[in-house]
């Protein structure tokens, strides 16, 4: 589909979407985030990984709220490359900060299946941190995540619909949007 086709079809698809969390209730949560992680790493000294692209707006509606010194780094994994479903997982870029003995907290927008996530801590774990905890905006509710992967912070719970926004996409569309959206009954894709 070419570009002019997909922008249409996503305007489509807000137009006829749900939303299941406005920006109020999405904002609660990361006040509870925020309060949640501030207790576990104020002391730490951690360090910050944003998963880009989906963890850019969770990661920095996040560190507004934490008070105390951090590290922040990135890394960009991706299985979907703007479809609504994923394939194999391909490295962009790895964290440039070291890792190894340091107290790591990586930040993405959802916690769906957790085949990205799943791989991405391990290849964290790998370079010897402390700890290593995540922390998702959202949690989708379904029972076909990869065996081993979880987050320790979690904003939101999901329903098993293709959602977007606040970080996460309808096919690299409206990651921008203050409020977590479903795609509608007849344009489900995923």
């Amino acid at each position: 589909m070419n570009p002019p086709d997909r922008f249409q079809e996503a305007q489509t698809v807000l137009q006829n979407a749900d939303c299941l969390f406005d920006a109020g209730t999405v904002n609660a949560a990361y006040d509870r985030m925020a309060r949640a992680i501030r207790a576990e790493y104020a002391a730490l000294n951690p360090v910050v990984l944003c998963v880009m692209i989906g963890g850019l707006i969770p990661t920095v509606e996040l560190i507004k709220r934490l008070n105390f010194p951090f590290e922040l780094d990135y890394l960009h994994a991706s299985r979907y490359r703007g479809e609504t479903t994923g394939s194999s997982l391909v490295w962009k870029v790895e964290p440039s900060t070291v890792l190894k003995d340091r107290n790591v907290l990586i930040i993405d927008d959802i916690l769906d299946e957790g085949h990205t996530l799943l791989a991405i801590q391990r290849a964290v774990l790998a370079q010897g941190p402390a700890s290593l905890k995540t922390a998702v905006l959202s949690e989708k509710r379904h029972q076909r995540k990869a065996p081993g992967v979880a987050a320790q912070f979690i904003g939101l719970q999901v329903p098993d619909r293709y959602v977007f926004g606040c970080g996460m996409d309808y096919k690299e569309y409206f990651r921008q949007l203050p409020g977590i959206y479903a795609v509608g009954a007849s344009g489900e894709t995923a």
